[in-house]
Formats: structure tokens, sequence, C-alpha cells
């Protein structure tokens, strides 16, 4: 390892690079180059690839990620993605054929620079984590090693679009995001005083990704193009991969190291949607460390022992009081050698009319779930992190009361929950459609009841979502859910909690008709993946202090607010208000700043008054430069289909630069 203060190697960042497509468009980037180049030593490299453009939206970051790499000897390239930042080109969706190819002949362009060595790794969060593992399934050559941050290998099942088969209301979250931050114009510094032209180009082009998105309602070619859990075996780099359990990704970490062939290793800490050196919860590791141990050996083939370390290094969380806010997650770091772990065993308990029980329930007994529409308000937001509002989940007894629930009996043993639990169900449905929503709870003595893990399966669909039957009403049907993966420890005293839902606003678009189930319990099960509490776990991760942040200038405080209110009729709405935040960035003079507004309103005897609008602001300019773009979205439905409205504006200082309205309906699909 090599301590930060003694980091010595001097450093030149070059910005615009111009990287030549082969249909001729130009790609931005930004080169951190070590000096030593310049006396014709070769380097590794370390490439980066997203949409967020280099010169304001990750510049913070970059500048101490790519700087800190650079000091280490390692040249570090952060690419615009076609149509985004300075790059030429339209971007038409997330993790296109085109986008894909370009990140290939980018690799193949470092290679053949005079600077390269002929290794190159890639690094990222999110969208950079899923176009590296994406890229690495296309096995260019050059690439040797990649580390994927908050990640998916199911682009379906995984992502922000669908979960267990139902409509995420983050769909259109997300789409609205990308509406955002893909109008924003080019700089000017750049591109020269054709800047007014590319923008307007790029306005016109620009995609309301909802509407694709929405016409794939279940797992067709559209999802299967990118997800790698398709064509595990084409990856041939070795693979870090890193997650968060407060995160929505997860899932990815544990799965990918039991199906990938080539060198991985995985790690997962209490984090939401951030990189483990800077993320909360708190405790952070020394991640930039952990990355240049993984790219010594696997670029410069220094014999670190790296591929010697357990393959799966986990924190497993301790109960706290629930709480929307949570800066330090109390816990430990443990460590297996091989994923899946021949240490995790499965427990299994019975739904019983007095809880989870390890005996059967005998007899024909019967439960029923009944459908309350704002079940879910407790939850935490799907992707904590991903925007700048705090929103972990809150004490799960207010959505409970409106769910049925089974708990074990006070534990007289800790109990360590590591993996992915599931739940079979034997089921007679009331309606055709609809879907089921299992939450597993801690039931602290203090009464407050803490979110552990959920999971979420469309009633209508197959275990592969590919194929859609309708239920029969007053038929019994069988299902099984796996629930995300986890890592917790229930201690003594404490009692594990199962609850079962048919709603979960506004995590999930409310299907059609109010659904409920009656569940026989002589045939319904949960299966719980334990780990025993008596392995002894050595510490496996440290933390360091982290380089300096880059210089820059607050024109505007960060803030956020959640607002609840009620209309006469008792429709709920519920507003997050999002402040990002306004500063001037010293290295580049960028001005830039946002604001959020989310909007999610319905009746609860209502679902088909389900509607969510999303408005963003986004401020960028230098000087007499000062641009902004003005997005809304909004997502409505009745029971066939689904209605979408959306208004693109865009300023030059005070005046209307461009304006374009989107309206459109698309039928719904078992949803």
């Amino acid at each position: 390892m090599c301590p930060l203060d003694t980091l010595q190697e001097p450093f030149t960042i070059h910005d615009p690079i111009w990287i030549v497509m082969p249909d001729g468009v130009r790609l931005a980037a930004r080169l951190w180059l070590p000096d030593k180049t310049r006396n014709s030593a070769q380097v590794p490299t370390i490439f980066e690839y997203l949409p967020y453009r280099r010169r304001d939206g990750t510049l913070l970051r970059d500048e101490v990620n790519h700087s800190w790499f650079a000091r280490q000897g390692y040249a570090c390239l952060r690419v615009d993605i076609r149509g985004n930042g300075d790059s030429e080109g339209f971007m038409e969706d997330e993790y296109t054929p085109i986008e894909l190819d370009d990140g290939v002949n980018v690799i193949e362009w470092i290679a053949q620079q005079p600077w390269s060595n002929g290794s190159v790794g890639m690094i990222g969060i999110s969208w950079g984590g899923f176009n590296a593992l994406q890229i690495a399934e296309l096995a260019p050559e050059a690439l040797k090693a990649i580390i994927p941050i908050c990640f998916t290998d199911d682009r379906y099942a995984d992502d922000i679009h669908y979960m267990g088969g139902c409509l995420l209301t983050e769909n259109l979250g997300w789409s609205s995001q990308m509406f955002a931050y893909s109008s924003r114009p080019p700089d000017p510094e750049i591109v020269g005083k054709h800047w007014r032209q590319i923008w307007r180009d790029r306005l016109e082009h620009q995609p309301l990704l909802i509407e694709t998105w929405l016409q794939h309602q279940t797992r067709d070619s559209f999802w299967k193009h990118g997800s790698v859990c398709e064509n595990y075996a084409n990856v041939k780099a070795a693979v870090l991969a890193v997650g968060g359990w407060a995160d929505a990704y997860s899932n990815a970490v544990p799965r990918v190291l039991s199906e990938l062939s080539s060198p991985a290793r995985g790690i997962v800490g209490p984090w939401a949607h951030k990189y483990p050196h800077v993320a909360y919860p708190e405790p952070r590791i020394d991640f930039l460390n952990e990355c240049k141990r993984w790219f010594d050996h696997w670029l410069l083939g220094i014999e670190n022992d790296v591929e010697k370390e357990p393959q799966f290094q986990f924190y497993i969380m301790s109960s706290i009081p629930p709480s929307r806010r949570i800066d330090y997650r109390p816990g430990h770091w443990a460590a297996e050698q091989s994923w899946p772990s021949p240490r995790i065993s499965e427990k299994i308990r019975y739904l019983c009319r007095d809880g989870l029980s390890e005996v059967a329930e005998q007899g024909t007994d019967q439960l029923t779930v009944s459908p309350t529409q704002t079940v879910g308000m407790a939850g935490q937001r799907f992707c904590p992190g991903m925007r700048d509002l705090y929103e972990m989940a809150d004490d799960q007894e207010i959505d409970d009361l409106y769910s049925l629930t089974f708990d074990t009996e006070a534990l007289s043993q800790p109990m360590d929950l590591v993996g992915a639990a599931s739940v079979d169900l034997t089921f007679t449905p009331d309606q055709a459609s609809g879907f089921v929503v299992v939450r597993l709870c801690d039931v602290r003595p203090d009464n407050s009841v803490a979110f552990i893990t959920m999971g979420i399966h469309n009633l209508t669909h197959d275990p592969s979502h590919a194929n859609i039957k309708y239920m029969t009403p007053g038929t019994p049907h069988r299902v099984s859910i796996k629930l995300n993966d986890i890592a917790y420890c229930l201690p003594v005293g404490h009692k594990l909690r199962l609850a079962l839902s048919t709603a979960y606003w506004p995590m999930v678009w409310p299907s059609a008709n109010p659904l409920s189930l009656r569940i026989s319990l002589k045939d319904s099960i949960l299966k719980i993946p334990t780990r025993s509490s008596y392995i002894v776990d050595k510490p496996v991760m440290k933390f360091r202090d982290q380089p300096p942040s880059p210089a820059r200038t607050t024109i505007r405080s960060e803030g956020s607010d959640r607002l609840i209110h009620y209309l006469s009729d008792g429709t709920q709405v519920m507003t997050l208000l999002t402040d990002g935040g306004k500063e001037r960035l010293t290295s580049t003079g960028i001005e830039t700043g946002r604001k959020i507004k989310e909007t999610y309103s319905l009746n609860p005897d209502n679902p088909l008054s389900a509607k969510m609008e999303a408005e963003w602001e986004y401020e960028v300019g230098r000087g007499r430069w000062q641009t902004r773009t003005v997005t809304w979205s909004q997502l409505t439905s009745d029971a066939e289909k689904f209605y979408i409205k959306a208004r693109l504006q865009a300023f030059e200082g005070d005046q209307l630069f461009f304006e374009k309205e989107w309206e459109s309906s698309i039928l719904r699909n078992g949803l």
C-alpha cells in the first residue's frame, strides 16, 4: 500500500482530449498524465466513462480520485459519453450498443498511445459501474480489470425500472433526472462559438426515456441487452465488485461473485449510493488504496496477494433505532473465503397464526392480506444517496399496522442474517392481477421496528418475468419471492418480523385494482440464510484520511425537506424538495446548481388516483455565459393505460432559448 502522505508522482491534466470514433463523432475527455511519460515511460490507464459532464458534473470527485491515482503513476482518462458534456453526437438511451462500442474504441485508442503500457482498467459508480461490466462482457483485449461500484448485472430485475416485475416510480424519477442532465449545454470555452447550435441540436434530439422504458414492461430483449447475467462467461477481466447494503444495487455483488469465471472479489459496506471512502452511513474504508492494490496486481503484475484474500468481505450491521438519517452504522466487518459460502445455512420458519414458528401450522387456517394503498410511506427511498435527500427507512410500525405480520419469539441467541432470504406463499387472490410485497423487520425491545430487507413479485409474472399469465380469482396460486441480499445481526431479545402487503407507495406504482390475498398458512414458509454468530471475524478493512476536496466557492447552500399534506377527499400528497446548492468550481470556473421537486399523490381508497410529478432546474454558466434548463414530467394511469406528460425549457440568461412538450399513452401489460 502507498500511504497518502508519501504520494510524490507529479502529473499534468490535459483537457480537452478529443477521441474520434469510427463514425467521425468526437468524444471529449480529460486526461491525468504522470509527468514521467515525457521521458518515454509507459504506464497503465484507469478509464471512467459517464454522461455526467467531466467539467462540472463529476469534476470535484474526479479531481480527488483521478488526481490520487495519477500520483501513484497511473494515467487516468475521464470521457463524456456521446451527446453529453462536450462530446459530439446525440444520446438515445442508457447502455446502447453505440455507447458500449464507443467504450471499446476508447480502450483501443488508449492502448495505442505512446504513454500506454497496453493495460487498461475501468472504474465507475452507478452508470460508470454498469458500463464497465458491460464493456468487460465485450472483452476488449486491453481491458484487464474493472471496479464497478453500486452497479447491476441485470437491467430488468435490479435497476430503477422494475423490481420483481413491478413498476418503480423511480422509472419516472430517473427519466426526469437524465432529462435534466442531458439537456445542459456544452462549454463554449471548449467547443467555441458554435456552442448555441450544438446545444439546440442536442435539445431537439433530447429523448424522453420513460416513453421507451414503459414500452418494455416484461423482461424482453431490450432489457437482456447489457444484462451481463445473460453472458457471465464472456467477462475475462478481473472484477472487484463493490456495493452498499443501503444502496438499491446490493444484490449484484454476491450474484457476480457466484457466477463469474474470471477473478472476482467483492466488498459490501453499510453504505448508500456513494464511493466507499466518502459514503454514508459510516464507517468508510480506505477505498482508493483498495483500488490501487487491485489495479497494481492486474495492470502491473505486482504480487500483492489480492487474489488470495477472501472472495467476499462485507459489513454485518447491528440493530439501531430506525431513522430517516443514519450517519454511522454500528456493526463489524466479516469475510468469507468463497461465495456462496458453506458457512451459510438455511433456517426454516413457518407462517402460523401465532407468528413465525419452527413447526408448520396444522389444518386449513388462512389469513388475509388486505389492500391499503399508502402502505410503504415508512419505507426508505428506492436508492438513498442517488440524490441529496436523506431517505433511509423510518419506523416500520405504521406500515405494519396495515400489513399482515408474523413474528418470531424473542431470540434467545443472536441471529446473523447474511444473504438473500426467500418466502414461499400459497394464496388465493380476489383479482386477476396485482403484486405482493415482503418485508423483513427487526422488532426491538423498545417496540420500534427497524427495516432489514424486502422483496416484491408481480403475481401475473412467471419466475423469468418474461411471460404474463393473469390469475384466476378464487383459485389457489403459489409463488416464491427472493428478498434483497443483506447482512444484519438480530440481537438476543429482538424478534424477526415478516410483513406482507399488496401495495407499497410511493416506491411501487399501484396495481389497477386493490388486491386481497388469502394466505394458506400450512403451505407458506420463510427461508432465512444464517451465519453462525460464533464465527470470530478478524478486522478486514481500514480507513485512512482521504485527499482534500478541490477548491470551490459556495454560492447557494444545499438543503432538503419532506412535506406531507392531505386534500379534502383524503388524498395524501408527499413533496420532496431538494436544493443541491450552487457553487463555482475553481479549476474550470463553471458555476453549477440544481433544484428538484418531486410530488407523489394518492388517495388511499383509489389506486387509479396515483400521480407522480418531477421538476428539475439546472444552472450552468461562467461570467456572462449563463444558462438554465427546466424540466417537468408527470405520470398518471387508469385501468388500461399509463399517461405521460413532459416539458423542457432552456434559457440563455433570462431569454427562452428552446421549448418542447411531450404527451403520450402506453398500454398497461400486467401492471
